[in-house]
């Protein structure tokens, strides 16, 4: 067994330290990182099986020219050759790279640099413009720096905590668990602020689930309510003139509550508590920057803080909580189209000095396409050689349709990726093995400005590179040879901390230079820290004058229910999966919490239009259609639709949402509003439900509904359909077969073994039920025989229903007969009996309610 190594988790913007120990060939044990700041040794359900997701399953090893491998040598040549006749016949900016937030910082400065520096084109865009670039343009209008304004220890400090578009317990729970240590040691009051009633809503002390996109109206009124009470006199800030005659009329208690949709005396109780306690953090993320006001969204936030007061010191900020593990880093070093390196913009200053910093053949002079319009421009033939780099936006990107229709006709298509077959890398012309999490080496950024190692572990499989060896390859390749020049991720990382300090005397925050000549051991033992420690303590911000800015925002008319589209579909995550499930759905664990797409909708909603919970619905928009189990949700608002982002073709024939999302984007930022899209929701009638179960992989059952799952040792798809299921056998594998067959109910059960252990069972039937996959699961590749048919052990058993805790694997029978049987009063005491609960605490919502519906149960007898 090697030795512990230091590293950061691959997922969300917390920036989670983790202790990764090789056990053995690709086995590694994952531990939080006691030292780390960031988690002081604790993890999520994602960050705690990242062990399950560092096998060569599904891997690209050697680079791909078509569908032939091809040596290194073969496949960069080609790149640089096609990128340098594209850009001679057709100017720079008929090329473009899309890159991503998993990137690190120095993979991500190289390609920037290639781009804007030597290609001369600015068309160079992230998948972070997706989720935090509203959150940027807020910054830079208000503080003149892209600057987030809060740390994590403001959180322990805050007397009052307000989430804003956040499931904070699901998509960042290791600061959900900082927020409820506040809470347990301190008193701090919580209020949530979400359409949804989410897991993290049941814990507040106050839920406003105000109407989609009318957040602007609720700021302005709470700055209304403070400058009425005296409360808004905060120095070192620049108000415009008219700015105050803005908020004089419609933001009146009852005005605003109508607007929000909420009732006058929550809004009322909202206005008290916000006053009550200058210690006071707004923590907002994708509910609030994923709209097509989002930037404005963002500056009602900060003008709240601002006029207040609340903005540098401890416990009061408002603070912009990143999606992505470098969706920061990416920021830093120019990863967005709309900016340059070093926190630079399109300036004149700031082209001459980037440019004369990298002594640049070719340097961008304007800004270049944002996401939503660079893939509009591929399609239009405008953009005729991509490079994607880390990403999938053939499921991610709004309009998803079109943007595959787009990839489909582009001339050539280059993806940089771990996995070999994606729904973007279909198109590719040429794909490129990357290194994956665990053998990377370089540095990320996390939502608290705090940089941090990722180190790797694992030796490079196959002929998988770092992103940054084969972007300055091409780059060579392309004539630019003297300044790509590097040999290791240290050389990169001293020319990004130069940049930054480069003709910077103070206008700039980001500024690296303490790190900018660290020798290469130095870089290799760099501990974590915060490039700015504690922002605007001191009263300045990097604006001419010194002062932060109040930007005046209006809420605007919000759209009313169309006829042919009177639902409004809103977007999320699930707790245990991240982005489109390339890594994530590689983990036995984490696929058993939400193992299939579901629409949620509120039951009165399902009962209007003949949705039965737990049956399929059509979900259609005006930019495409898809299918989704239906699950019943009170949490709902009336007239509102829930689905998640991460299925793809790979793991489905629906929960497609990204086929569903508008394109329209934020006019300041260009950031998509994935929250607000018209749609309606129909009921699809099937003849049949069924599921297979088998060892190692096989083909996909072609019927209406399949969705599969990873579990140990093989796959489980859910399956329903139309016609005669007799076409599922054959997904079967060779070998034994055993069967029952029961023409009055339609039931089909099949079982296929090799050397008398189970490879496979299919389950089908008509009318009848099925039954739990779990004890199936278990038999896979044990020895077998009639019996499991049955699906079921002989005798009596115990099962443990769905999974509740991830982390440690308990399901809902198991919790709910444990509070029942061994009279557990309180979720510490699951704890204590069971485990759940007491890692990542996400689930620790769900476990209170359990304690509740059991109470109930009992009470009724």
């Amino acid at each position: 067994m090697s030795a512990a190594t230091s590293t950061t988790c691959a997922y969300c913007g917390v920036g989670c330290g983790i202790r990764a120990t090789v056990t053995g060939g690709r086995t590694v044990r994952i531990e939080g990182d006691p030292d780390h700041p960031a988690n002081n040794g604790r993890l999520c359900s994602k960050g705690t099986h990242l062990g399950e997701t560092v096998g060569l399953e599904g891997r690209l090893l050697h680079p791909m020219i078509g569908d032939r491998q091809a040596n290194w040598d073969k496949a960069l040549d080609l790149v640089a050759r096609r990128f340098r006749q594209t850009i001679a016949e057709h100017g720079p900016d008929s090329v473009a790279f899309y890159v991503s937030g998993q990137l690190l910082t120095e993979d991500y400065y190289v390609a920037n640099k290639l781009m804007k520096g030597f290609i001369g084109s600015a068309n160079i865009d992230t998948n972070s413009r997706l989720c935090m670039s509203s959150a940027v343009a807020g910054h830079m209008r208000a503080f003149g720096e892209d600057v987030v304004a809060g740390s994590y220890a403001d959180l322990d400090a805050a007397d009052l905590i307000v989430l804003v578009g956040s499931n904070t317990a699901w998509c960042h729970p290791v600061v959900y668990q900082r927020i409820m240590a506040a809470r347990a040691g301190r008193g701090t009051k919580l209020v949530v602020i979400d359409p949804r009633r989410t897991e993290t809503a049941e814990e507040a002390d106050l839920h406003l689930p105000l109407r989609p996109g009318s957040d602007v109206a609720l700021f302005n009124g709470v700055l209304a309510y403070c400058r009425e009470a005296g409360l808004a006199h905060a120095a070192n800030v620049d108000v415009p003139d008219t700015f105050w005659e803005g908020l004089a009329d419609g933001h009146d208690l009852w005005s605003t509550a109508q607007t929000c949709d909420l009732a006058p005396a929550d809004l009322q109780r909202f206005y008290q508590l916000f006053a009550a306690h200058p210690r006071t953090v707004t923590l907002f993320s994708q509910g609030i920057n994923q709209s097509i006001r989002g930037t404005d969204q963002v500056n009602a936030i900060l003008n709240l803080h601002l006029a207040t007061g609340r903005i540098g010191t401890p416990g009061a900020a408002p603070f912009s909580i990143t999606g992505q593990p470098n969706a920061m880093g990416g920021r830093e070093v120019g990863g967005l189209a709309s900016t340059l390196a070093a926190h630079r913009g399109f300036g004149a200053q700031d082209i001459a000095d980037v440019g004369r910093f990298w002594a640049a053949e070719r340097m961008a002079t304007k800004p270049g396409l944002k996401a939503v319009d660079l893939f509009r421009a591929v399609g239009e033939g405008r953009i005729k050689a991509l490079w994607i780099m880390a990403t999938n936006p053939a499921v991610s990107m709004p309009d998803a349709g079109r943007v595959r229709d787009a990839l489909a006709a582009c001339p050539f298509v280059v993806v940089s990726d771990v996995v070999a077959e994606t729904d973007t890398s279909v198109h590719a012309h040429v794909r490129l093995p990357a290194a994956a999490w665990g053998e990377k080496d370089g540095t990320v950024t996390n939502s608290e400005r705090m940089i941090s190692r990722q180190r790797a572990f694992l030796p490079l499989p196959g002929e998988a590179k770092p992103d940054w060896w084969i972007v300055s390859q091409v780059a060579r390749r392309m004539g630019f040879r003297t300044a790509f020049t590097y040999d290791r991720p240290a050389e990169i990382w001293r020319e990004h901390a130069r940049l930054t300090a480069y003709r910077n005397t103070g206008a700039r925050m980001l500024n690296l230079r303490t790190k900018a000549t660290i020798g290469n051991a130095d870089y290799d033992a760099l501990a974590p820290f915060r490039w700015y420690d504690a922002p605007f303590t001191d009263g300045r911000f990097p604006t001419p004058s010194g002062r932060a800015r109040l930007v005046p925002v209006a809420q605007r008319a919000l759209e009313a229910p169309l006829r042919d589209w009177p639902m409004t579909l809103n977007t999320g995550r699930y707790r245990d999966q991240w982005h489109t499930m390339t890594r994530t759905g590689l983990s036995p664990k984490l696929a058993r919490h939400r193992e299939e797409p579901l629409v949620e909708i509120h039951p009165e909603d399902a009962a209007a239009l003949g949705l039965a919970d737990g049956g399929l619905a059509r979900i259609s928009t005006p930019q495409g259609a898809s299918l989704f189990r239906i699950a019943y949700q009170s949490g709902q608002r009336r007239g509102e639709l829930f689905t998640p982002i991460h299925w793809a073709d790979r793991q489905s024939s629906g929960g497609r949402t990204g086929l569903l999302t508008r394109d329209l984007v934020d006019p300041h930022s260009g950031q998509p509003g994935f929250k607000l899209s018209p749609a309606r929701a129909e009921p699809v009638a099937i003849d049949w439900r069924g599921f297979l179960i088998v060892r190692g992989e096989a083909p996909t059952p072609e019927c209406l509904w399949a969705t599969r799952v990873t579990v140990p040792g093989g796959a489980l798809y859910e399956l329903a359909g139309m016609g005669d299921p007799a076409m599922l056998e054959r997904a079967l594998p060779s070998g034994e077969r055993i069967e029952a067959i029961d023409p009055a109910r339609g039931t089909r059960r099949i079982a296929i073994l090799r050397d008398g252990r189970l490879a496979a069972v299919l389950f089908v039937t008509r009318t009848g039920e099925l039954p739990s996959r779990d004890w199936l699961i278990a038999q896979i590749d044990q020895p077998a025989g009639l019996h499991v048919l049955a699906g079921r052990a002989a005798g009596a058993q115990a099962e443990r229903g769905p999974v509740v805790c991830a982390c440690f694997d308990v399901g809902l029978h198991t919790i709910t007969a444990a509070i029942r049987d061994q009279h557990l009063a309180d979720v510490a005491a699951i704890g204590r009996a069971l485990g759940a609960g007491t890692n990542c605490g996400s689930c620790r919502p769900a476990l209170a309610r359990l304690l509740i519906d059991v109470r109930k149960d009992a009470a009724h007898g």
